[in-house]
């Protein structure tokens, strides 16, 4: 496995001509819902790259950008068992330089669910996903579905910008009570460990209410956002979208897939599920 630190360092890298590469880029603070990104690359691919990059464009004025957990010597310990062929490691102020002025942003779906309470989040998520593609070159990128909405902005910005990337996006790897993975979870203080289950909860009750025959999407949402009331969760959004290209519907097909955003306590949490009819 080699550490790779520099942007012309990455872009140097010359690949076996006939090898397919595959892409994880994460902000480090590796956990199990990253490494089955990384086995799936290793399955599928030859060669595995793994950016690790705190991204401060993604984060608002307000947000964890100082906070964000972050143990490089962890994370490189954890890639080590793992088929991993090349950890990029670049720096903020090489990705970003002086004078920097360039960012690339997917109208409509950035400025919804998430994008509301993060009107910038997106923007940077898009530039630097773009600025990492174009640097490490991989014929697929590996991402989770926990992040949705990032997942269907990504697939559209390489969509409509031609990318001959294939994005693959990957099951949410969850805690045996079903809370979804993530970093931020480690924020999660006394009881708000229990408390952040209640996304789930609404998430599979919503399940079980069109399983048994509900259609209506405000019916299904005041269900799931009553759960997270109960559990004294805040709720950002609790929505119901067509998961093709998240237009919110009125009435559940076997497109339909909810999402949620709330806070437990100082953490933001998302999570989603399919509604599949």
């Amino acid at each position: 496995m080699q550490i790779v630190r520099s942007i012309p360092q990455m872009q140097a890298v010359k690949y076996p001509e006939a090898a397919q590469v595959g892409f994880v880029p994460t902000m480090g603070y590796l956990h199990e819902g990253h490494l089955s990104l990384v086995d799936a690359a290793a399955k599928n691919c030859d060669l595995v790259v793994v950016s690790i990059f705190v991204n401060p464009a993604q984060f608002g004025p307000s947000e964890d950008l100082d906070s964000y957990p972050q143990d490089f010597e962890r994370d490189l310990a954890l890639l080590q068992k793992r088929k991993v062929d090349y950890v990029f490691f670049p720096t903020a102020e090489e990705v970003y330089p002086p004078g920097y002025k360039t960012w690339v942003e997917v109208e409509d779906i950035s400025r919804i669910l998430c994008g509301i309470s993060r009107p910038e989040h997106f923007k940077g998520v898009s530039t630097i996903v773009l600025k990492l593609l174009n640097i490490a070159r991989p014929h697929f990128m590996y991402m989770g579905q926990k992040d949705f909405q990032q997942l269907t902005l990504l697939r559209r910005m390489a969509l409509d910008l031609n990318l001959s990337v294939s994005i693959v996006g990957c099951p949410i790897v969850r805690e045996a009570d079903g809370l979804a993975k993530s970093s931020r979870n480690i924020y999660l203080k006394g009881d708000q460990r229990e408390q952040a289950r209640c996304l789930y909860k609404a998430l599979t009750h919503s399940q079980e209410l069109v399983r048994v025959g509900e259609r209506s999407a405000g019916k299904i949402i005041a269900a799931a956002e009553k759960i997270l009331s109960d559990n004294q969760a805040k709720v950002d959004y609790v929505k119901i979208v067509d998961s093709r290209d998240l237009s919110e519907t009125q009435e559940v097909d076997e497109c339909s897939r909810m999402l949620i955003a709330a806070w437990v306590g100082k953490p933001r949490l998302i999570d989603n599920i399919s509604l599949k009819a």
